[in-house]
């Protein structure tokens, strides 16, 4: 296992984000060296997704590497994978972050409702797309995945083999802890009691005809677990607020969690080999264990990357200058040739 140490600098502040005239409706400031356009394309289940192409000024006519970058769960392409697109673009990659089905901007009804198939397929999906641009070589795709994306990434890329690469970033695998809970700690008494409770809404949506909503996500109470607050602290004030964002202050339908109980996204990592793998996490984040555990199931190539005094947010937006950009360009710089 290697570390990578980098300085801590002074936050900086990023301002809630209203849509500037220019169209600019991120959480984090326009890079003049990078060219955005906001595109949109179907998965192979026909809902359309909305993205934004990021692509460096300076590319000429050559044909780069392309990289799709998704996450974290319950976030929008607005946010933290918009920051990591925006920045592997002005470090010569042709980059796509996307909201993914039923979320966001993007298609699908009902709204804000997750699938395990459904948004590995969505990574595939922006491979399909960015295959088809002419200034990126569909032989030198790889992809990011963010939090819970991070899961969808692996398992994507264990089923797609045109992925030639992928990095996570405090990566969470969603299976896992909906049907098992934080560090594996659901009872199986627990876990039937949560699907007969599941089972039984069905009935109520049916009846309905509307699917019932969880509680808004990061509305705090007060005594909340510090990874809870600092999901608030970003996901809730100006610094990562965005309106359309599951996590800021919305909710994801109650019968989400159905399809993540018994369908483990990383049963076909080994599968992921010989292509490379690198696994990026906050040394004091609550979701540690979900990289180290990845890690080990994995095959060589591999890399788990542990940053030191990181917390699980840390990795979203780079405040305290802690996202390894350097290495995930060195990365794929290296798997992408």
């Amino acid at each position: 296992m290697k570390k990578f140490i980098l300085p801590i600098l002074m936050a900086t502040s990023f301002s809630a984000i209203a849509q500037t005239n220019d169209g600019w409706d991120k959480t984090f400031p326009k890079n003049e060296k990078v060219d955005h356009r906001k595109v949109s394309f179907k998965n192979r289940y026909g809902i359309t997704l909305a993205a934004d192409l990021y692509q460096p000024k300076d590319r000429g006519d050559k044909r780069l590497a392309g990289i799709a970058v998704g996450g974290p769960f319950g976030a929008v392409k607005e946010q933290s994978s918009g920051l990591y697109a925006q920045t592997m673009a002005e470090r010569g990659f042709v980059t796509l972050a996307f909201d993914p089905s039923y979320t966001g901007e993007s298609g699908g009804e009902p709204r804000n409702v997750a699938s395990p198939d459904i948004n590995t397929e969505d990574f595939s999906a922006a491979v399909d797309f960015l295959g088809l641009q002419p200034s990126v070589d569909r032989e030198r795709i790889g992809i990011i995945g963010i939090c819970g994306w991070g899961g969808m990434a692996l398992n994507a890329t264990a089923v797609d083999k045109r992925i030639k690469a992928v990095a996570t970033s405090t990566m969470y695998d969603m299976t896992r802890v909906m049907s098992k809970g934080y560090n594996d700690s659901v009872t199986k008494e627990e876990r039937t009691k949560t699907l007969e409770q599941l089972s039984q809404q069905r009935w109520k949506d049916a009846e309905s005809g509307t699917p019932a909503l969880q509680p808004p996500y990061n509305v705090l109470k007060g005594g909340e677990a510090q990874f809870l607050v600092d999901y608030a602290d970003y996901y809730m004030k100006p610094r990562g607020y965005h309106v359309r964002a599951v996590n800021s202050g919305n909710a994801w339908t109650q019968t989400t969690p159905l399809s993540f109980m018994n369908m483990p996204l990383l049963t076909y990592i080994k599968e992921i080999s010989p292509r490379p793998i690198l696994l990026i996490h906050g040394e004091k984040a609550h979701s540690r264990y979900f990289s180290e555990t990845a890690y080990e199931a994995a095959e060589e190539p591999k890399e788990l990357l542990i940053i030191p005094g990181a917390s699980h947010v840390d990795l979203y937006d780079d405040q305290k200058k802690l996202i390894p950009f350097d290495k995930l360009t060195s990365f794929f710089n290296e798997n992408l040739k």
